[in-house]
């Protein structure tokens, strides 16, 4: 057997290890668990307050969209920190490009504050 192979016959042992392990201790705590069956725990529940009514209900999309701003401008961070850790290799052209990215930032920002959708209503 080659090395290659040899060394995809460890990863698939291990794999297969992993797999057996997961599936022994789930059996030993589905054996070892306390099981009380109750009406109440199948009862959805949540904040305090008991469920009623109808199940669906019809949420404000401005929610989601001000989900979806966090979500941008909260990953805007993934890309300035190692732009800022290596500002002097990059130089000049690191600067211009970050102040574009800023400056489209800043654009998107300027619209969603236009439109009102920052405000949490």
């Amino acid at each position: 057997m080659s090395e290659f192979l040899r060394s995809y016959l460890v990863v698939a042992i291990f794999g297969g290890l992993g797999v057996l392990l997961v599936g022994v201790l789930l059996s030993l705590a589905s054996i070892f668990r306390p099981h009380k069956p109750n009406p109440d725990k199948l009862k959805n529940y949540e904040s305090g307050v008991d469920p009623a009514g109808d199940m669906w209900s019809q949420a404000n999309i401005r929610y989601y969209v001000f989900a979806l701003l966090f979500v941008l401008f909260d990953v805007e961070a993934v890309f300035i920190f190692p732009w800022a850790t290596r500002l002097e290799v990059l130089g000049l052209f690191g600067l211009i490009e970050m102040a574009i990215f800023v400056f489209i930032l800043l654009l998107g920002l300027m619209y969603a504050w236009r439109k009102g959708m920052l405000k949490w209503v």
